[in-house]
């Protein structure tokens, strides 16, 4: 049972075949997807949200391989404004997504704070490691605010294209 999780201005809620609806909405748009991984498809077919939660998302949580939130405002909890993951995968422990009005206000931020305390207090691992293309400065910073630090350059397919890349670290200590 993944549990909801709490920030100062957040809840983080365990996604739900349901939220697809308002991802639907909210995700598809190039600011969004931009530097998500290729497997993005672009454009966003209509059903795609539901798609991804139904045959990958939801089955992966019911597995214990990965834990997907929903993030709402406490001030209006009933509306989704974003998405956080943690997955046990070598390269890349840690995604998410903002819609669009929610940028550049610290909440995902405050969303990977909580589920970094997550990963290394309630799942015990050692490392998150996270990948991402150097031009999406935002959340490099969300990186080094949270006390990660790169430790290797590389490049990788975006849904913009191939692009030079880093993954960033934290350990538990």
């Amino acid at each position: 049972m993944i549990p909801t999780l709490e920030t100062p201005r957040l809840y983080l809620r365990p996604l739900e075949l349901a939220d697809a609806e308002q991802a639907q909405i909210l995700f598809p748009h190039w600011e969004v997807v931009r530097y998500m991984a290729s497997l993005v498809p672009w454009p966003y077919p209509p059903d795609g949200a539901c798609t991804y939660y139904r045959d990958v998302s939801l089955p992966a949580m019911q597995r214990g391989e990965a834990w997907h939130w929903t993030l709402r405002l406490k001030a209006s909890p009933a509306a989704m404004i974003g998405s956080i993951s943690l997955m046990k995968n070598e390269k890349n422990n840690r995604g998410f997504w903002l819609a669009l009005p929610y940028h550049r206000q610290g909440l995902m931020t405050e969303a990977c704070q909580a589920a970094t305390d997550y990963w290394f207090g309630e799942l015990k691992s050692p490392l998150l490691r996270t990948s991402k293309a150097v031009a999406n400065t935002a959340s490099r910073r969300i990186s080094e605010k949270s006390g990660m630090r790169m430790v290797s350059t590389t490049e990788h397919d975006y849904v913009s294209g191939r692009l030079p890349s880093e993954i960033w670290e934290v350990t538990a200590e």
